[in-house]
C-alpha cells in the first residue's frame, strides 16, 4: 500500500489506492494498519543493555586497581582479603547498576510523557491522538505551529506555508498546493503538494493524507545520520565533574604518597597498596552522577503527576531558582472555558445564558427572552462567528468538548444556542481563508452563498472597526460615522472593564471580478456588524498561588494580547499588584532604558505581540540576578520561550513549535502548575544538595584519620576492607534515601537561590567543617580510649564510631534548617530502613564469629558502645547546630 511518487497522483487517486476517504479511516482499519505497518516512530540506535550498565561498573580506573589488588591477594595466599574485596566490589556494582538502570528507565518514561499529539479525522470526527498512533491513510489536520507528524499528500490548502529547512536547508517557508504534479523525479524542495515529517507549518491550515510513516518518511530515511543529542548537564553537575576530577587527582596523589611512605617505613606493601586504592575509592564521589540523574528523573516524574512535563532534565536546577514568571492571561490565569455572555449589535446589548460548552441557553434583551431569528443583526453577528471559525463542538461520553481554539469554540457554542447547525456550514462552499495572525489580529473566511462570494471577518474589535466604512443597522448597510465609531469604542471599553474578551464581527461582499484574495484586497471597506464578549473566569486556585509566589520572592508579570482594561480587571481580581499597565504600542515607543525603568513597577502588559515578549525578556535580563520563566503557546512565541531561562509551553492551546522550544509543558495550562513545578524544583535541588553534602562529609573524615595516623606514626585506624565496607554500607543506601526526602514545609518561604553563586563552594566548606568535627570525635576516642586495647579492638571502635556518625549525619542533613532532634525519624521510611539495614550489617561484621577474622573485628562491650555514642552525640549536636548557618544559600 506504500505509494511511489504520491505527488504525481491526484488526491482522489490517493484515496482509492490507500482505501481511505475525506472522512478518514474507521477504527478497524486503524487497528489493522498499525498491526501491519507498526507505530509512527523512527527507530533509533539500540539503547544500552542492562548487562552493559552492570559491566560498566567495573570500568572505573580505581575499581580496576582494586580487582588487581584482589587477584594479587589471592596469589600470595590472602584468600579472605581477596574474597571480601571481590564481594564488596560486586555489591558496589549492583548498587551502581541499580542507580543507573533506574535513572535510564525514569528518563525513558519522561520521553513518553512528552510525546507529541496530532489531530486526525477518523469516522468523520476530529480526534486528538498521539503522533505515534498515526497510520497510512489517516487524514491529518494541519494548523499553524504544528510539526508535521508523518509524510503527507496535501488534499486541502488554505494559504498553507511550511518551513522545510530541516530537509532542504532553505529558510524561506514554502507555499503548498493540493493539485498533483505531473512530472517525474521531482526533488523534495519542489514537491509543493507534499508535507514531510518534522517540518513546521508556519502559516495557514489544511488537510493531508498520510502516505508514509516512521522509518519510511524522508526524515526516517536519513535517521542513521541523526544521533540522539547527549543530555545537557546542569551547572551543578558540571561543577561536580570538575570537583570530582580535582578530588580524584589529589586523592590519587596522596594515595601514591601513602603507599611509598608506608613501604619505606616497612609496612606490608600489599596492604598499603590496597589501603591507598580503598581510600581513593572511598574519597572520590563516583556515585554522584547516577544519584543526581536518578533524583532529577524521579522528581520530574512527580512533577508530571502535578501536570508539569519537564522536557529537559537539566532545567530542573534552574526551575528552583526562578524569581520572575512572565505569564499569559487566557487559559493560564483564567480557566480558558470561554462562554459568550454579552453580544452588542444594532445599538443593543444582548445577554446570553448557559454554562460551559453545552449548546443550551436563552438570549435576553431588556430582561426578556428573544427569538434570535427575528433579530437580523443578532443573527448576522452569530453567523459570522460561526462561519469564520476552525473549531468544532463534539459530544464525547455525554460531555460537550471543543476541538480547536477555546475562543473560537465559544463562538460555535453561542451560534448553536441560537439554532445554527453543522449543515448550515456544509451547504455553503468555503472558497478561501486568510488565517489569523498576531500582527493583523483578525481572520477571514470567504464562502460562496447563493452564487455570491461573501467574506466573514472576525478579530480584535478596534481593528475590525478601523477597517470598516459601513455598519449594519436593522439589517441594512449604512455608512459608519466617526461619532458611531467613538460610541462603539466606549462599548468596547465597558465590555473590557467587565473582564470580557471581545471579538468584532464584520463582512464584505466580494466583487465578481475578484479572483485572487489577500488581506490587502479583502480586509478593507468592511461592514461592521457587532461584537461578542466572552467571559473567561479566573481560576480559583490562582489567587492562592500568587500569594505563595509573593512569599517565595517570585514576581509575577502578566503579558496578554487582550485589552488593557480586561487585563487590569483580571489582574485586580487575582491579586497581581502593578503601578499601572503598558500596551504593545507603549513598548514600541520606548527605548531600552525607559523600558527597564518601567519594569521596576509595572506588572501588566496588554495588547502585546509575541515580539514584545522578547523585548520584555531582554529588559528583565539586564539584571543579572533575574531568572525568568516565560509562558507561550503560539508559533511566534517560540523565540521568547527558547530564550527564557525556563520556557513554558501550553499543552491544551499550545502549538507543536512552542512545545518543542520549551523546557516544560503545562498539561492543564494552569498558572498554579508553574508554581507547583517551582516548588518541586526547589525540593529536588534541596535533596540533591543534601546527598552531595552527605557523601562528601562521610568521605573526608576517613582521609583525615588515615593521614593523621601516618603523620603521628601510630597504627592506621582502619584496614582496607573496613574502608571499602564503610563506603558501600553507609554511603550508598542513605544517599539514595536522601534523594526521596519529603520537601521542607517552609521551602516556598525562602528567597530564590541565585544559580550564579558558587553553591559547591558552600557545600565543600560545610562538608570540610563537618568532616573535621567527625574526625576530632573519632580520633580522640581512638587515641585516648581505643589504643588502650588491642589494635583490632581499637580499629573496631573507630570502624563502628565512623559508621554510626555517618548514619546520625544522614538523619541530621534531612532538613537544612531544622534540627534533627525536632524531626520525625519515621517520616522518611526509606531513610529509616536504609539506616537500620546499615546498622544490622555493621553488627553482623562485629559479632558474627566467622566475619570477625575477615574484617579483623572483635565484639564491643556496653562501655565501648557508651563511649562511642557519647562522642558521636557531641559531634552530631555541634554539626546540627552549625547546619542552618553554613547551609544558607
Amino acid at each position: 500500500m506504500l505509494l511511489k511518487n504520491p505527488y504525481a497522483l491526484s488526491y482522489t487517486e490517493i484515496f482509492e489506492k490507500l482505501e481511505t476517504t475525506k472522512n478518514g479511516l474507521n477504527e478497524e482499519q486503524v487497528k489493522q494498519r498499525i498491526e501491519k505497518y507498526g507505530l509512527n516512530k523512527i527507530t533509533v540506535k539500540k539503547k544500552i543493555t542492562p548487562l552493559k550498565i552492570f559491566l560498566n561498573q567495573f570500568t572505573n580506573f580505581l575499581v580496576l586497581l582494586l580487582i588487581i589488588a584482589s587477584v594479587v591477594s589471592f596469589l600470595i595466599g590472602e584468600l579472605s582479603d581477596s574474597i571480601v574485596i571481590g564481594v564488596i566490589l560486586i555489591l558496589n556494582a549492583v548498587l551502581g547498576f541499580f542507580q543507573e538502570y533506574k535513572a535510564e528507565k525514569a528518563i525513558d518514561a519522561l520521553k513518553e510523557l512528552a510525546s507529541p499529539k496530532a489531530i486526525v479525522i477518523r469516522d468523520g470526527i476530529r480526534r486528538e491522538i498521539s503522533s505515534e498512533e498515526i497510520t497510512i491513510g489517516d487524514i491529518v489536520v494541519l494548523e499553524e505551529g504544528n510539526i508535521v507528524p508523518a509524510d503527507l499528500r496535501i488534499i486541502k490548502s488554505n494559504n498553507l506555508k511550511v518551513d522545510e529547512s530541516i530537509l532542504t536547508g532553505e529558510s524561506t517557508s514554502v507555499k503548498k498546493i493540493s493539485k498533483k504534479i505531473s512530472k517525474e523525479n521531482v526533488s523534495i524542495a519542489n514537491q509543493k503538494n507534499m508535507c514531510f515529517s518534522g517540518t513546521i507549518i508556519t502559516y495557514g491550515n489544511g488537510l493531508g493524507v498520510v502516505v508514509k510513516i516512521g522509518n519510511e518518511t524522508q526524515v526516517g530515511k536519513i535517521s542513521k545520520l541523526i544521533s540522539e543529542a547527549k543530555p545537557k548537564k546542569t551547572i551543578l553537575q558540571q561543577s561536580l565533574d570538575k570537583f570530582s576530577k580535582s578530588v580524584g587527582i589529589i586523592v590519587v596523589f596522596l594515595s601514591i604518597v601513602l603507599f611509598i611512605v608506608g613501604d619505606l617505613i616497612n609496612h606490608n606493601w600489599i596492604e598499603m597498596f590496597i589501603m591507598s586504592i580503598s581510600l581513593a575509592v572511598s574519597a572520590i564521589p563516583e556515585g554522584l552522577p547516577a544519584v543526581i540523574t536518578l533524583t532529577l528523573a524521579i522528581g520530574v516524574q512527580r512533577m508530571s503527576k502535578r501536570n508539569a512535563i519537564v522536557r529537559r532534565l537539566y532545567s530542573v536546577e534552574t526551575l528552583g531558582s526562578v524569581n520572575i514568571i512572565c505569564t499569559d492571561k487566557t487559559g493560564t490565569l483564567t480557566k480558558n472555558e470561554m462562554s459568550v455572555k454579552k453580544i452588542w449589535t444594532n445599538n443593543k446589548t444582548y445577554f446570553v445564558e448557559g454554562v460551559g460548552y453545552t449548546p443550551e441557553g436563552d438570549f435576553i434583551f431588556n430582561e426578556e427572552k428573544i427569538d434570535v431569528l427575528k433579530e437580523v443583526n443578532l443573527k448576522k453577528t452569530l453567523e459570522i462567528g460561526y462561519f469564520c471559525n476552525n473549531s468544532s463542538l463534539v459530544k464525547e461520553e455525554d460531555k460537550w468538548k471543543i476541538i480547536g481554539d477555546p475562543t473560537e469554540g465559544a463562538l460555535v457554542v453561542s451560534a448553536r444556542k441560537a439554532g445554527f447547525t453543522e449543515d448550515d456550514i456544509k451547504k455553503h462552499k468555503m472558497i478561501f481563508e486568510i488565517p489569523f495572525d498576531s500582527k493583523r489580529k483578525r481572520m477571514t473566511k470567504i464562502y460562496s452563498i447563493g452564487g455570491k462570494k461573501t467574506a466573514f471577518i472576525k478579530g480584535a474589535p478596534d481593528v475590525i472597526l478601523e477597517l470598516s466604512n459601513k455598519i449594519l443597522i436593522d439589517g441594512k448597510e449604512k455608512k459608519i460615522t466617526r461619532k458611531q465609531k467613538e460610541e462603539i469604542k466606549k462599548i468596547i471599553n465597558n465590555f473590557a472593564g467587565d473582564a470580557l474578551r471581545i471579538l468584532g464581527m464584520g463582512y464584505k461582499k466580494i466583487p465578481k471580478n475578484m479572483h485572487k484574495f489577500s488581506s490587502e484586497n479583502v480586509e478593507k471597506e468592511i461592514v461592521f456588524v457587532g461584537m461578542q464578549g466572552m467571559i473567561d473566569p479566573p481560576r480559583k486556585e490562582v489567587k492562592e498561588s500568587l500569594k505563595i509566589c509573593k512569599e517565595a520572592g517570585i514576581r509575577v508579570i502578566m503579558i496578554t494580547g487582550d485589552y488593557k482594561l480586561t487585563a487590569e480587571a483580571i489582574a485586580e481580581e487575582v491579586g497581581i499588584e502593578s503601578e499601572g499597565s503598558l500596551t504593545g504600542e507603549d513598548l514600541d515607543n520606548m527605548n531600552a532604558n525607559e523600558l527597564k525603568k518601567a519594569l521596576e513597577n509595572v506588572n501588566i502588559f496588554a495588547r502585546v505581540n509575541p515580539e514584545h515578549k522578547v523585548k520584555i525578556l531582554q529588559a528583565l535580563r539586564s539584571k543579572n540576578k533575574n531568572i525568568i520563566a516565560m509562558t507561550g503557546d503560539g508559533i511566534n512565541d517560540a523565540p521568547a520561550i527558547e530564550n527564557a531561562d525556563i520556557g513554558i509551553a501550553m499543552n491544551i492551546k499550545g502549538t507543536d513549535v512552542a512545545k518543542s522550544a520549551s523546557d516544560m509543558i503545562l498539561v492543564d495550562d494552569n498558572f498554579s502548575t508553574i508554581v507547583n513545578a517551582i516548588e518541586e524544583g526547589r525540593h529536588i535541588f534541596s535533596n540533591i544538595k543534601k546527598f552531595i553534602i552527605f557523601l562528601l562529609t562521610s568521605n573526608f573524615d576517613e582521609i583525615f584519620l588515615v593521614l593523621t595516623a601516618f603523620l603521628l606514626k601510630i597504627p592506621i585506624p582502619f584496614i582496607p576492607i573496613q574502608i571499602l565496607w564503610l563506603n558501600l554500607v553507609t554511603d550508598g543506601l542513605p544517599a539514595l534515601a536522601l534523594g526521596v526526602e519529603r520537601e521542607e514545609k517552609e521551602i516556598m518561604k525562602r528567597q530564590p537561590r541565585d544559580p550564579r553563586k558558587n553553591l559547591l563552594k558552600s557545600i565543600i566548606k560545610f562538608a570540610l567543617i563537618a568532616g573535621l568535627i567527625d574526625f576530632f570525635a573519632t580520633f580522640f576516642v581512638y587515641l585516648y580510649y581505643g589504643l588502650k586495647f588491642s589494635i583490632n579492638k581499637a580499629r573496631t571502635i573507630v570502624f563502628t564510631e565512623s559508621m554510626l556518625l555517618e548514619l546520625f549525619f544522614a538523619f541530621s542533613i534531612r532538613k537544612e534548617r531544622q534540627s534533627m532532634f525536632r524531626t520525625n525519624p519515621f517520616e522518611n521510611l526509606q531513610m529509616f530502613a536504609a539506616v537500620m539495614l546499615s546498622l544490622v550489617l555493621q553488627l553482623f561484621v562485629i559479632y558474627v564469629p566467622f566475619m570477625q577474622p575477615i574484617f579483623k573485628t572483635v565484639g564491643l562491650s556496653g562501655i565501648d558502645w557508651l563511649v562511642i555514642f557519647f562522642f558521636d552525640f557531641i559531634a552530631i549536636t555541634i554539626i546540627d547546630m552549625l547546619k542552618p548557618l553554613l547551609l544558607k544559600d
